[in-house]
Protein backbone atom coordinates (compact mmCIF):
# COMPACT_ATOMS: atom_id res chain seq x y z
CA UNK A 1 0.00 0.00 0.00
CA UNK A 2 1.20 3.76 -0.73
CA UNK A 3 0.50 5.95 1.46
CA UNK A 4 0.20 9.77 1.05
CA UNK A 5 0.35 11.93 4.30
CA UNK A 6 -0.62 15.67 3.55
CA UNK A 7 1.36 17.78 6.09
CA UNK A 8 1.44 21.87 6.56
CA UNK A 9 3.66 24.02 8.28
CA UNK A 10 1.75 26.64 10.25
CA UNK A 11 2.85 29.41 12.59
CA UNK A 12 3.88 28.19 16.14
CA UNK A 13 -0.17 27.64 18.43
CA UNK A 14 2.08 28.90 21.62
CA UNK A 15 3.01 31.48 20.44
CA UNK A 16 1.12 35.34 19.42
CA UNK A 17 0.41 34.81 15.89
CA UNK A 18 -0.59 37.95 13.43
CA UNK A 19 -1.00 39.04 10.41
CA UNK A 20 0.83 41.25 8.13
CA UNK A 21 -0.79 44.40 7.26
CA UNK A 22 0.68 44.67 3.80
CA UNK A 23 -1.29 42.20 2.56
CA UNK A 24 -3.64 40.88 5.11
CA UNK A 25 -1.69 36.99 5.02
CA UNK A 26 -0.29 35.01 8.14
CA UNK A 27 2.77 36.49 9.07
CA UNK A 28 4.77 33.41 8.93
CA UNK A 29 7.77 34.99 9.50
CA UNK A 30 7.16 36.31 13.03
CA UNK A 31 7.23 33.17 15.12
CA UNK A 32 8.74 29.79 14.68
CA UNK A 33 7.07 27.24 12.21
CA UNK A 34 5.80 23.66 13.21
CA UNK A 35 4.59 21.12 11.89
CA UNK A 36 0.30 21.35 11.94
CA UNK A 37 -0.65 19.73 15.15
CA UNK A 38 -2.84 17.79 14.15
CA UNK A 39 -0.98 16.21 11.04
CA UNK A 40 1.18 14.96 13.63
CA UNK A 41 -1.52 12.55 13.91
CA UNK A 42 -2.28 11.72 10.53
CA UNK A 43 1.55 10.70 10.00
CA UNK A 44 1.51 8.96 12.75
CA UNK A 45 -2.02 6.66 11.24
CA UNK A 46 -0.10 6.81 8.00
CA UNK A 47 3.18 4.55 9.21
CA UNK A 48 0.70 2.47 10.85
CA UNK A 49 -0.88 1.60 7.58
CA UNK A 50 2.52 0.75 6.46
CA UNK A 51 3.47 -1.24 9.29
CA UNK A 52 -0.05 -3.10 8.91
CA UNK A 53 0.14 -3.54 5.04
CA UNK A 54 3.46 -2.58 3.76
CA UNK A 55 4.44 -0.09 1.10
CA UNK A 56 5.42 3.36 1.31
CA UNK A 57 4.59 6.33 3.43
CA UNK A 58 4.95 9.60 1.18
CA UNK A 59 4.71 13.19 2.72
CA UNK A 60 3.69 15.80 0.46
CA UNK A 61 4.26 19.51 1.50
CA UNK A 62 2.89 22.80 -0.34
CA UNK A 63 4.98 25.41 1.57
CA UNK A 64 7.72 27.81 1.21
CA UNK A 65 11.48 26.73 1.41
CA UNK A 66 11.50 26.87 4.66
CA UNK A 67 8.74 24.11 5.46
CA UNK A 68 11.87 21.79 5.20
CA UNK A 69 12.27 21.44 8.28
CA UNK A 70 8.67 20.21 9.00
CA UNK A 71 9.62 17.33 6.45
CA UNK A 72 12.38 16.38 7.65
CA UNK A 73 10.93 15.83 11.37
CA UNK A 74 8.12 14.04 9.42
CA UNK A 75 10.50 12.12 7.90
CA UNK A 76 12.33 11.02 10.93
CA UNK A 77 9.23 9.80 12.30
CA UNK A 78 9.53 7.05 9.62
CA UNK A 79 7.99 8.09 6.46
CA UNK A 80 10.25 7.15 3.55
CA UNK A 81 10.53 10.04 1.25
CA UNK A 82 8.88 13.31 0.66
CA UNK A 83 7.52 15.86 -2.18
CA UNK A 84 7.53 19.57 -1.53
CA UNK A 85 5.92 21.94 -3.62
CA UNK A 86 7.37 24.95 -3.02
CA UNK A 87 6.54 28.11 -5.41
CA UNK A 88 6.63 31.95 -4.79
CA UNK A 89 3.49 32.48 -6.88
CA UNK A 90 2.11 30.31 -3.62
CA UNK A 91 2.23 33.11 -1.16
CA UNK A 92 -1.70 34.12 -0.07
CA UNK A 93 -3.03 31.48 -2.25
CA UNK A 94 -6.74 29.77 0.00
CA UNK A 95 -7.92 26.56 0.38
CA UNK A 96 -9.32 26.12 -3.55
CA UNK A 97 -6.00 26.71 -5.04
CA UNK A 98 -4.51 24.79 -2.50
CA UNK A 99 -6.65 21.65 -2.82
CA UNK A 100 -5.78 22.31 -6.43
CA UNK A 101 -2.58 22.22 -6.31
CA UNK A 102 -1.91 19.20 -3.53
CA UNK A 103 -4.56 17.41 -5.88
CA UNK A 104 -1.82 17.82 -8.95
CA UNK A 105 1.12 16.78 -7.05
CA UNK A 106 -1.12 13.18 -6.38
CA UNK A 107 -0.89 13.08 -9.70
CA UNK A 108 2.90 12.72 -9.51
CA UNK A 109 3.04 10.30 -7.16
CA UNK A 110 1.73 6.60 -6.81
CA UNK A 111 -1.03 6.40 -4.29
CA UNK A 112 -3.86 4.13 -2.89
CA UNK A 113 -5.18 6.59 0.27
CA UNK A 114 -3.97 10.28 1.21
CA UNK A 115 -3.93 10.80 4.81
CA UNK A 116 -4.59 14.52 6.36
CA UNK A 117 -5.21 15.95 9.88
CA UNK A 118 -8.79 17.42 9.60
CA UNK A 119 -7.66 20.78 10.02
CA UNK A 120 -4.79 23.52 10.01
CA UNK A 121 -4.57 25.45 13.27
CA UNK A 122 -3.76 28.38 11.25
CA UNK A 123 -6.91 28.19 9.63
CA UNK A 124 -9.69 26.22 10.96
CA UNK A 125 -11.10 26.09 8.08
CA UNK A 126 -11.55 21.84 7.90
CA UNK A 127 -12.54 21.63 4.08
CA UNK A 128 -8.70 21.23 1.70
CA UNK A 129 -9.44 17.08 2.52
CA UNK A 130 -12.60 17.26 1.06
CA UNK A 131 -11.71 19.83 -1.74
CA UNK A 132 -8.79 17.53 -2.61
CA UNK A 133 -10.83 14.59 -3.16
CA UNK A 134 -13.69 16.56 -4.74
CA UNK A 135 -11.53 18.10 -7.19
CA UNK A 136 -9.56 14.06 -7.75
CA UNK A 137 -13.00 12.67 -8.01
CA UNK A 138 -12.29 10.05 -5.64
CA UNK A 139 -13.66 8.75 -2.06
CA UNK A 140 -13.62 11.30 0.71
CA UNK A 141 -13.75 9.84 4.61
CA UNK A 142 -13.50 12.40 6.53
CA UNK A 143 -13.19 12.98 10.29
CA UNK A 144 -11.81 9.60 10.72
CA UNK A 145 -10.95 8.57 14.29
CA UNK A 146 -10.50 5.12 13.43
CA UNK A 147 -9.12 3.52 10.01
CA UNK A 148 -9.52 0.29 9.20
CA UNK A 149 -8.26 -1.05 5.43
CA UNK A 150 -9.31 -4.21 3.64
CA UNK A 151 -7.54 -4.86 0.11
CA UNK A 152 -9.31 -2.18 -1.90
CA UNK A 153 -11.90 -1.06 0.82
CA UNK A 154 -10.97 1.40 3.54
CA UNK A 155 -13.77 2.03 6.50
CA UNK A 156 -13.48 4.64 8.84
CA UNK A 157 -15.11 5.60 11.74
CA UNK A 158 -16.40 9.46 11.64
CA UNK A 159 -16.82 11.07 14.88
CA UNK A 160 -20.30 13.35 15.15
CA UNK A 161 -21.69 15.18 17.27
CA UNK A 162 -24.07 12.11 18.97
CA UNK A 163 -21.11 9.57 18.74
CA UNK A 164 -19.94 7.92 15.33
CA UNK A 165 -21.14 6.59 12.41
CA UNK A 166 -19.18 3.55 9.66
CA UNK A 167 -18.35 5.21 6.67
CA UNK A 168 -16.78 3.39 3.93
CA UNK A 169 -15.11 4.19 0.46
CA UNK A 170 -12.79 2.24 -2.04
CA UNK A 171 -9.46 3.25 -3.29
CA UNK A 172 -8.07 5.59 -4.18
CA UNK A 173 -9.10 7.73 -1.34
CA UNK A 174 -8.39 10.78 0.85
CA UNK A 175 -8.91 10.58 4.79
CA UNK A 176 -8.97 12.67 7.36
CA UNK A 177 -8.64 12.34 10.93
CA UNK A 178 -8.95 13.48 14.10
CA UNK A 179 -6.87 13.69 17.58
CA UNK A 180 -8.61 11.19 19.23
CA UNK A 181 -7.21 8.42 16.26
CA UNK A 182 -3.65 7.71 17.78
CA UNK A 183 -0.47 8.93 20.13
CA UNK A 184 1.91 10.13 17.58
CA UNK A 185 5.41 8.70 18.37
CA UNK A 186 8.29 10.67 18.77
CA UNK A 187 11.14 10.41 15.98
CA UNK A 188 14.14 8.39 17.49
CA UNK A 189 17.87 9.63 17.28
CA UNK A 190 18.21 6.99 14.33
CA UNK A 191 15.04 8.07 12.58
CA UNK A 192 16.30 11.63 12.88
CA UNK A 193 19.84 10.79 11.47
CA UNK A 194 17.96 8.73 8.56
CA UNK A 195 15.89 11.84 7.72
CA UNK A 196 18.96 13.24 6.80
CA UNK A 197 19.58 11.18 3.70
CA UNK A 198 16.02 10.54 3.01
CA UNK A 199 14.80 12.03 -0.95
CA UNK A 200 12.91 14.88 -1.15
CA UNK A 201 11.52 15.66 -4.49
CA UNK A 202 10.92 19.88 -5.02
CA UNK A 203 8.16 20.91 -6.99
CA UNK A 204 7.41 23.87 -8.84
CA UNK A 205 3.99 24.97 -10.23
CA UNK A 206 5.28 24.87 -13.57
CA UNK A 207 6.05 21.27 -12.86
CA UNK A 208 2.31 20.78 -11.98
CA UNK A 209 1.05 22.19 -15.17
CA UNK A 210 -0.22 25.28 -12.94
CA UNK A 211 -0.24 28.13 -14.20
CA UNK A 212 1.16 30.68 -11.62
CA UNK A 213 -1.47 33.10 -12.46
CA UNK A 214 -4.21 30.56 -10.99
CA UNK A 215 -2.82 31.00 -7.37
CA UNK A 216 -1.18 33.37 -5.20
CA UNK A 217 -3.15 36.07 -3.11
CA UNK A 218 -4.39 38.30 -5.97
CA UNK A 219 -6.05 34.88 -7.70
CA UNK A 220 -7.80 34.04 -4.62
CA UNK A 221 -11.38 32.96 -4.24
CA UNK A 222 -11.37 34.34 -0.55
CA UNK A 223 -9.08 37.07 1.06
CA UNK A 224 -8.74 38.84 4.38
CA UNK A 225 -10.29 42.51 3.09
CA UNK A 226 -9.48 43.90 6.54
CA UNK A 227 -8.56 43.03 10.39
CA UNK A 228 -7.80 44.93 13.76
CA UNK A 229 -6.73 43.68 17.14
CA UNK A 230 -8.54 43.03 19.50
CA UNK A 231 -8.75 45.47 22.52
CA UNK A 232 -7.36 45.55 25.66
CA UNK A 233 -9.36 43.18 27.85
CA UNK A 234 -11.33 45.60 30.11
CA UNK A 235 -12.04 44.96 33.56
CA UNK A 236 -15.05 42.87 34.87
CA UNK A 237 -17.62 43.90 37.21
CA UNK A 238 -17.93 43.17 40.77
CA UNK A 239 -21.34 42.89 42.13
CA UNK A 240 -21.16 43.35 45.63
CA UNK A 241 -23.79 41.28 47.13
CA UNK A 242 -25.89 42.85 49.95
CA UNK A 243 -29.01 41.43 49.40
CA UNK A 244 -29.56 42.30 46.12
CA UNK A 245 -26.76 40.56 44.55
CA UNK A 246 -29.15 38.33 42.54
CA UNK A 247 -31.36 40.92 40.87
CA UNK A 248 -27.62 42.76 39.92
CA UNK A 249 -26.47 39.82 37.78
CA UNK A 250 -30.13 39.46 36.47
CA UNK A 251 -30.01 43.17 35.34
CA UNK A 252 -26.34 42.51 34.22
CA UNK A 253 -27.18 39.36 31.88
CA UNK A 254 -30.25 41.27 30.28
CA UNK A 255 -28.04 44.51 29.75
CA UNK A 256 -26.18 42.19 27.53
CA UNK A 257 -29.03 40.66 26.19
CA UNK A 258 -28.05 36.82 27.58
CA UNK A 259 -31.40 36.62 29.45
Amino acid sequence: MNIVVLVKQVPDTEAERTLNPEDNTVDRGAVDPVINYIDEFAIEEGLRLKEAHGGEVTILTVGPERATESIRKALSMGADKAVHVSDEALHGSDAIQTAKVIAKALGTIEWDVAVAGSEATDSRMAIVPALVAEALGVAQLTLARKVTVDASTVTIERVTDTGYESVQGSTPAVISVVEKINDPRYPSFKGIMAAKSKPVTVLALSDLGIDPGEAGLANAWTQVVSFENAPPRAAGQTVKDEGNGGVQIADYLASKKLI
